[in-house]
This record gives C-alpha cells, sequence and structure tokens, in this order.
C-alpha cells in the first residue's frame, strides 16, 4: 500500500489575513499582536511620583530619585547590608560567594573576581590612586565616590561642624559628642565609638599585621601607623609648632612639645603628687614608687627602670664609646658619633 505525504497546512483561522477598510492586508492576527506588545514596551516609561519627570529605564529613575532625598535601597539577604546603587550591590553579592579563586599573597583574604584582589592590594602598599579635587585621595574609585557627597549634599555636624557624605557616617561620628561606644570587641570588654576603632583593636588579639612598609619590611596593623612609620624613611615632619616653628612627625610628639610654652602639667602622680607634662614622663616616675624594671639587659639579665639607663649599661658589654671629645678654643666639646 503506497502512502502519500501531504503537504503540512496551517489552519486558514491562524493565517488568516486582517484587512483594512480600503481591502488591503494589514498582516495576520498574530503578527499584530506581537508588534502591538513591542509598540507597547519601547513606549513604556518610569514617572517620578515627586515631580512627574519621566525616564525609559528604571535604574535612571532610582538614581533621579535621589535629587528629592529618596533612597533606594538593594538589600541583601544574605547579612541584611543595604545599598543605594544596583552595581555597587551585585559587587557585594559576591562577596558570599563559596569559591574565591583570588588570594592575596601578603594576607589570607580571598575575592571572587580580580578587580577586587587588585583594588585590595591597594591596602597594603598605602596607595591612594583616586584624588578628589579638593585634595583628599583614597585608595578605591568608590570611596572617592562617597566622599564627593560632600561637596554637593553634606550631612554637617550640629556640634563641631564637620561634613560627612552619608547620614550614617553622621550618625557615627556624633557617638565621639555623646559618648557612645556600642562597638564592643568580642574578646575583651572594650568598646569603641567607631567601627573603624573596633577593627584596628582586633588586630591586637589576632596578631594580624597586614599593612608592610616597602622600605625596611615592617609590618604594621593599621594604615594610619604604616604612614606614620615611614615618616621615618621620608624624613617628613607635617606637624609643625605654632609657638616656634619647630616640626614633628608625630602629633603626639607635637602634642608633648606645645606643652614647654604653656607650661602646663596635666599628669599628676597619685603617690607623690609630682606633675609632669606628658603621660610617658609619669609612667617613667611612677616606676621610682613601684619598682618596676621592665628594660633587661640581653647579655647579663640585669633589670633598669628606663630603656635610656638600658642603653648606657649595654656599652659596658660591647665597647661602644659613642662620644668624641673635640677642643674648640680651649673648651671641651662632645659630640656623638
Amino acid at each position: 500500500m503506497e502512502i502519500k505525504e501531504e503537504p503540512c497546512r496551517i489552519k486558514e483561522e491562524e493565517t488568516e489575513e486582517a484587512i483594512d477598510e480600503d481591502g488591503n492586508a494589514v498582516g495576520s492576527q498574530t503578527e499584530q499582536t506581537f508588534a502591538q506588545a513591542l509598540k507597547t514596551k519601547h513606549e513604556e516609561s518610569f514617572s517620578c511620583t515627586e515631580c512627574g519627570k519621566t525616564y525609559k529605564h528604571k535604574d535612571s529613575l532610582y538614581k533621579h530619585k535621589r535629587v528629592h532625598g529618596e533612597k533606594v535601597l538593594f538589600i541583601c539577604t544574605e547579612c541584611g547590608k543595604s545599598y543605594s546603587d544596583k552595581y555597587t550591590f551585585r559587587d557585594h553579592q559576591l562577596s558570599h560567594a563559596a569559591v574565591k579563586p583570588f588570594s592575596c599573597d601578603q594576607c589570607d583574604k580571598t575575592f571572587v573576581l580580580e578587580k577586587h584582589l587588585r583594588q585590595h592590594l591597594q591596602v597594603h602598599s598605602a596607595v591612594k590612586p583616586h584624588a578628589c579635587f579638593c585634595g583628599k585621595r583614597y585608595t578605591t574609585i568608590y570611596k572617592l565616590r562617597e566622599h564627593q557627597v560632600i561637596h554637593t549634599e553634606p550631612h554637617v555636624c550640629s556640634d563641631c561642624g564637620n561634613t560627612f557624605s552619608s547620614l550614617t557616617n553622621l550618625k557615627r561620628h556624633q557617638n565621639i559628642h555623646t559618648g557612645e561606644k556600642p562597638y564592643q570587641c568580642s574578646h575583651c570588654e572594650r568598646s569603641f565609638s567607631q567601627p573603624g576603632g573596633l577593627k584596628a583593636h582586633e588586630k591586637v588579639h589576632t596578631g594580624e599585621k597586614p599593612y608592610v612598609c616597602s622600605d625596611c619590611g615592617k609590618r604594621f596593623g593599621t594604615t594610619s601607623n604604616l604612614i606614620t612609620h615611614r615618616r621615618i624613611h621620608t624624613g617628613e615632619k607635617p606637624y609643625q609648632c605654632s609657638h616656634c616653628g619647630k616640626s614633628f612627625s608625630h602629633s603626639d610628639s607635637l602634642k608633648a612639645h606645645e606643652i614647654i610654652h604653656t607650661g602646663v602639667k596635666p599628669h599628676v602622680c597619685s603617690d607623690c603628687g609630682k606633675s609632669f607634662s606628658t603621660s610617658s614622663k609619669l609612667r617613667k616616675h611612677e616606676r621610682i614608687h613601684t619598682g618596676e624594671r621592665p628594660y633587661q639587659c640581653s647579655h647579663c639579665g640585669k633589670c633598669f627602670g628606663q630603656s635610656e639607663t638600658l642603653r648606657v649599661h649595654e656599652r659596658t658589654h660591647t665597647g661602644v664609646k659613642p662620644y668624641i671629645c673635640l677642643t674648640v678654643g680651649g673648651d671641651l666639646v662632645h659630640q656623638e658619633a
């Protein structure tokens, strides 16, 4: 029995052409429906409820809403953190990924994306390539953008006049004025007014020192300590005395020096009432009362209350004689070699 192949036929109702008033074909009903849907999609717009301005893309509307002070938050379901920028939010979500193939060779941190590793490496080098027109520099473009908000819509502290890029940062800052310390260390009982202070403190317990000096290899727990240390190599002394013009590499050294001009001695010994200009001088003095001798000779084990006394003593073992006698006009001048 011979079987004839019937050509495939589409039902007439599915291919029936639509006819306009003049009798001209205008395409199938299916084509018309698709064209109408495409037109509707193209003409779809997103309107601002505050001013009526319309945008073709929802992201553009979100950005515009910030003009009215409205914050569109993208909330992470993993940790609860919120972001006003969709792309920053997406980058954050990657931090929860199980596989992080890019590892830092200077600390134990790992990253999902190579660009995040490159950004992180700037922390170790203390390089801040992103500069604001006001002179401040930042390690990442995100931190720079966050800072630049203060030049347009700053949040001002009513107590001291400092400006901040976000309301969150302003509220954190105000803890300094109120004395509130909501950030508590999980290892000990110490608490801090700022999350950065807690983060820096916790490295005391972990022993983590991720910031390396490129000149001598010494490691530090915070970038601020690294920056301060590097002044030993560069000779930079940014802190200048307003009374005499003398410069210092540390702000603490400047504060201690300025007391010479004011004569103030706020640090008082509780045993004898003697007062001192700095807390370090008071601690040295208190060892007279306590008998504490924290400085030990590595050659003979003898202990001393002052580091200077230990250095003088060690010369008896090394034989070093650092002072040279020079005769100038009959007077004796001692110069350290």
